[in-house]
């Protein structure tokens, strides 16, 4: 196989029998299109959360709805902007590679809500849900 069409995966520079031992993680947290999970496109939403739900009363039922909120324990894309709903004087945040969504947070990722949701989601930052 041609060099130039060959793309290089973290990992693959092991012998393929040490590959699992030398990098079990290998690709963790890396943004390769489409490859690995994507827990926002079947996450729960805001409308699902009761505490949320009540938090948020100013958006509609519809609104909430389109508001994934990342499951606890999911990896966080790496360069992706994520905001939490738990701890909105936070503001927005962009992940890094070795970060998940912890237990107490209630995050959604940007690009999976609209840009008319998130500015408001943003505007919270300045005003805290109580």
């Amino acid at each position: 196989m041609p060099y130039e069409n060959r793309t290089p995966h973290p990992g693959q520079q092991h012998p393929p029998q040490w590959q699992r031992d030398l990098g079990p993680s290998a690709s963790a947290g890396a943004n390769y299109g489409t490859e690995g999970p994507h827990p926002e496109l079947d996450a729960r939403t805001a409308y699902d959360d009761k505490d949320l739900n009540r938090a948020l009363a100013d958006f509609s039922d519809d609104e909430l709805k389109r508001i994934a909120i990342i499951p606890p324990g999911a990896r966080l894309e790496q360069g992706a902007t994520y905001f939490d709903l738990a701890h909105p004087e936070r503001g927005e945040f962009t992940a890094m590679s070795n970060m998940s969504a912890g237990p107490d947070q209630r995050l959604t990722l940007k690009s999976a809500v609209g840009y008319d949701l998130w500015n408001r989601l943003a505007a919270l930052s300045r005003a805290p849900i109580k």
